[in-house]
């Protein structure tokens, strides 16, 4: 029998500040990719990290990772874009499209320009709508532009749940839908803790709504408040792309909710929102609707509206 040929693996990262390094790095940890490519318009700074991660390879494992252009990306299975003005304390995600919006622009025409034809993974905020965005510009097919949308606020969401229920992040199935902003909502009605209804737990625990309506206040402000003490956040989302990377590069079959581009589902279609969405080496296989209430409906719609409000004049 002839032995299969490896395929390398290949990464382009854009943008290397914060949550781009933290990506990097645990990219080269998890030892997923082949070829590493790190683009960022502060050449030194990229090259500078180049450097530093180098150092990680006798104790991780080797890759290869070097600085690069945009022109790079020709043969790359995966664009990761980060590149972006990072939010301000006081500033929402949304105040920062027109601003980032253009800076997209310049990003991904030269890179489809290259010759890509891989998966775009998006990061860099509003999430949502500069998925959307990335989506048009490059007119790819919108299984095959990802962004992050909601996973880091479920994420959020999770811990959350776990401290006040006092169960191990396992046993918890609950998710933050919507934008990755102000408009996100807990699903509240399909959480499940241990397999059971989160509410009927709740119920017997004694928790109330009012303490799950202070959670998902708290999941909504938690972004805000890292930022406030430390200027940024970047793990969490980092540890997700990764996790995106993984399904991607390997095609493993994982549910996350990321920005997903709706086609009917909840009566909504030509956007990107914070919703479960089966990933794989396509990109997104499957968007899942999920049985939300009519009250969630609502919130879904909603979200969905302020978004397009949003897009429309950027």
């Amino acid at each position: 029998m002839l032995n299969q040929i490896h395929k390398s693996k290949k990464v382009v990262l854009i943008g290397d500040g914060a949550v781009g390094s933290s990506y990097a790095f645990s990219l080269i940890q998890s030892q997923i990719a082949d070829e590493l490519v790190i683009v960022d318009v502060a050449k030194d700074h990229a090259e500078g990290d180049v450097i530093d991660l180098e150092d990680v390879m006798p104790m991780a494992g080797p890759m290869g990772i070097r600085a690069g252009e945009y022109a790079d990306a020709k043969d790359a299975d995966l664009v990761v874009i980060t590149a972006g003005v990072p939010r301000k304390p006081g500033e929402t995600r949304l105040d920062l499209v027109s601003k980032n919006a253009r800076i997209l622009e310049s990003i991904v025409r030269p890179i489809v320009d290259s010759g890509f034809n891989g998966i775009f993974l998006v990061s860099a905020n509003p999430v949502d709508i500069l998925t959307t965005i990335t989506q048009r510009i490059s007119g790819f097919p919108r299984t095959r532009v990802i962004g992050t949308g909601t996973s880091l606020d479920s994420a959020r969401f999770q811990v959350a749940l776990a401290n006040i229920f006092h169960v191990n992040l396992q046993d918890i199935d609950a998710n933050i839908l919507g934008e990755h902003g102000d408009s996100s909502f807990a699903a509240y009605d399909e959480a499940t803790i241990r397999g059971r209804a989160l509410r009927t737990v709740a119920m017997e625990k004694g928790i109330t709504e009012d303490d799950l309506d202070q959670i998902e206040v708290d999941v909504r402000k938690k972004g805000g408040k890292i930022i406030g003490l430390k200027g940024a956040t970047f793990y969490g989302v980092a540890y997700g792309m990764m996790m995106l990377t993984r399904a991607i590069l390997n095609n493993q079959n994982i549910v996350m909710p990321v920005s997903a581009p709706l086609s009917g589902e909840y009566g909504l279609k030509d956007i990107y929102i914070g919703n479960p969405a089966l990933i794989n080496s396509r990109g997104i296989a499957k968007v899942i609707e999920e049985p939300l209430s009519d009250d969630e409906k609502a919130k879904m719609k909603r979200s969905a509206r302020q978004m397009a409000e949003v897009l429309m004049n950027a």
